[in-house]
C-alpha cells in the first residue's frame, strides 16, 4: 500500500490540509506554520498524482478519500482536523462523511458539495502543450504557457510543479497524462445522502463564484452543523490572497 507524502511540522493536535488540483503542499507552507505556531501537529499533504505523492491510473474521490485513511491508519492518528481546498475539500467533505469517527472538525476552502461543470480546458491544453522535453528553465515554460494562459498568477502556481529530473532534464511533479484523461472527476460531487454532522466551517472569497448563496441550503442538507464566512479581497486561493484574514477566520474555529 502506497502512502501519501506529506511535510509534517509542529506539535500538538493533527490538524491534515489538502490542496487543490494541480497544487502541492508548498502552496499550503505558510498557512500552516501559522497553525503549528498555534499548538498544532500539522500534516501537510500531497494528493495522488500531485506533488511528490505516487503516480496512479486511478483517480476520483473515493480512492482519494481511502488515501487519506490509509494515511491516518499509517500515521497511528485516529483523529484529526481535516482542511481541504477546492479539489482537497471534496476529498475531505467525502472522508468526513465516510469516516465521521476520524474527524474533529471539517473546514472546507472554496467549494461546495454540488457537480461542477469540467472548467480545467485552458490549463490542461496549456500545460500539454509545453514542450517539456525541449525547454532548459522556467522562463522557457512560461512563455510557452502564456499562449494559452494570460493571468501571470496561474501559470506562476503551476509552474511551481516544474523541477529537475536530472540534469538538464525538467518535468512536472503532477501526473499530467492521467489528470488530462480524468480531468472531469475533479468537478464530481460526493453522494446525495453523504452526511457529516460534526463542526464543520466552510470559507470562500468574495471575488470566487465557487460557492454561492444559493449553495448553502445543499451544504446544510451534508452538513448540518455548517457555517459560511466570507473572505474578503480574495478569489479561489483564498488562503494565499488573504492570508491574514483566513487565519483570522480558521483559528478561532480549530482552536474553540
Amino acid at each position: 500500500m502506497q502512502i501519501l507524502h506529506s511535510n509534517i511540522i509542529g506539535q500538538g493536535d493533527p490538524i491534515l490540509i489538502l490542496h487543490g488540483f494541480l497544487g502541492m503542499l508548498d502552496n499550503w507552507k505558510s498557512i500552516g506554520t501559522k497553525y503549528a505556531e498555534e499548538g498544532f501537529e500539522v500534516h501537510l499533504i500531497d494528493q495522488r498524482n500531485h506533488g511528490k505523492s505516487f503516480h496512479s491510473e486511478q483517480f476520483n474521490y473515493d480512492v482519494m478519500a481511502a488515501d487519506l485513511n490509509h494515511y491516518m491508519v499509517y500515521h497511528k492518528l485516529p483523529n484529526a482536523i481535516i482542511l481541504g481546498h477546492s479539489m482537497g475539500g471534496k476529498t475531505a467533505m467525502l472522508f468526513a462523511c465516510k469516516h465521521p469517527e476520524m474527524v474533529k472538525k471539517l473546514l472546507v476552502a472554496d467549494i461546495a458539495p454540488k457537480f461542477y461543470p469540467p472548467h480545467h480546458q485552458d490549463i490542461i491544453n496549456g500545460l500539454n502543450a509545453i514542450q517539456i522535453h525541449d525547454i532548459s528553465s522556467r522562463q522557457e515554460a512560461d512563455e510557452q504557457l502564456a499562449k494559452y494562459l494570460k493571468q501571470t498568477g496561474v501559470r506562476q502556481f503551476l509552474l511551481k510543479n516544474l523541477y529537475w529530473v536530472e540534469k538538464g532534464v525538467l518535468g512536472f511533479r503532477f501526473n499530467l497524462e492521467v489528470l488530462s484523461e480524468r480531468m472531469d472527476e475533479v468537478g464530481e460531487n460526493i453522494g446525495t445522502t453523504d452526511s457529516y454532522s460534526g463542526p464543520t466551517l466552510f470559507l470562500r472569497g468574495d471575488k470566487s463564484e465557487y460557492i454561492t448563496d444559493a449553495d448553502l441550503t445543499e451544504i446544510k442538507n451534508h452538513f448540518s452543523r455548517a457555517t459560511l464566512v466570507t473572505i474578503s479581497n480574495a478569489g479561489h486561493w483564498l488562503h494565499a490572497e488573504n492570508p491574514k484574514q483566513f487565519l483570522a477566520k480558521s483559528i478561532p474555529f480549530i482552536k474553540e
